[in-house]
């Protein structure tokens, strides 16, 4: 049991298994289908894979290369570490079964690895598919996380998502059913979406079969078409203090049940337009954290159960 205001990941996962897990990120070489036609062309509005991608995530080197060489970055400070693989850059079941079958049981046969994550779309998960991963998911530790993003169609069609909310509630839905623990994933602040519309949408992820979210704030990366929208036209970007106010408010209507991955991402400041906080991602969570036991609230305390 957490003994922090809301249901952390850290706590959560280290119930999962009896010795310390970390997951190295695989970048497999997948593409998306909202960038090569067949739901959409270029991409996520907001979209550059480089921004999450750590060093020794290179899709130049195979599966197996990328997992040794993260094995030996974490090893440094953590001897005796187990890892999970995470499929993470772009749309991970976009491909045949029989080939993300050969790609997942590459990743697992790798010593030290204990499970896979595996980040997808929601329009990306067949039924054929979800039969093996239900097999799957009786041999090993699995997580399947979905990107959401958005509770709001109008929003999905701006960022040019390709798929609406009713597909991620349905899939989210189906992979639960499986006995598979189901991720959701959002983004706070998106163009259009204001504080209220943001705590409007909590109510519809608690509604969700989701077990995992992973929020964070909107960033704007150099050279994507959300910063040319941006530079041409500015729209307000979430100070700390906003962001923190609304986060706070939010997760009040997130199930207690749902395991909170985490609130912010760092994207490489190079990179970055806006917002420029320089907060460290822990360092947010360490302000929030503190906010929420000043207020007297956590996670789920205005859900009215009967």
């Amino acid at each position: 049991m957490s003994s922090l205001p809301y249901n952390d990941y850290g706590t959560w996962i280290r119930s999962q298994f009896p010795f310390r897990v970390q997951k190295i990120s695989i970048d497999a070489g997948f593409s998306c289908p909202n960038r090569d036609g067949r739901a959409g062309l270029g991409g996520c509005i907001y979209c550059d894979n480089r921004t999450f991608n750590p060093s020794y995530c290179n899709r130049k080197r195979s599966i197996t290369e990328q997992l040794e060489d993260g094995k030996r970055f974490f090893a440094r400070k953590y001897p005796d570490m187990k890892y999970l693989a995470y499929f993470q850059a772009y749309t991970n079941t976009y491909a045949s079964v029989e080939t993300l079958k050969e790609m997942y049981e590459e990743a697992l046969g790798v010593d030290g690895i204990v499970g896979i994550v595996i980040g997808t779309r929601p329009d990306c998960m067949p039924d054929e598919l979800l039969d093996y991963l239900t097999e799957l998911n009786r041999q090993t530790f699995l997580i399947v996380e979905y990107g959401i993003e958005s509770a709001n169609d109008n929003t999905l069609r701006l960022i040019n998502r390709g798929h609406t909310f009713e597909c991620s509630r349905q899939t989210v839905e189906r992979t639960s059913e499986r006995g598979i623990i189901t991720g959701g994933h959002i983004i706070v602040g998106l163009p259009g979406e204001d504080a209220e519309e943001t705590v409007r949408q909590a109510k519809a992820m608690s509604g969700m079969k989701l077990d995992i979210l992973k929020i964070h704030q909107m960033q704007i990366i150099k050279g994507t078409e959300l910063a040319r929208m941006y530079i041409e036209k500015p729209f307000h970007i979430y100070t700390v203090d906003e962001y923190m106010s609304t986060i706070a408010e939010y997760i009040q209507w997130i199930r207690e049940d749902i395991v909170i991955e985490r609130f912010v991402s760092q994207s490489p400041k190079d990179m970055l337009i806006a917002p420029q906080w320089g907060l460290k991602n822990y360092e947010f969570t360490n302000l929030l954290t503190n906010h929420l036991r000043k207020t007297g609230t956590r996670q789920g305390c205005k859900i009215i159960t009967e």
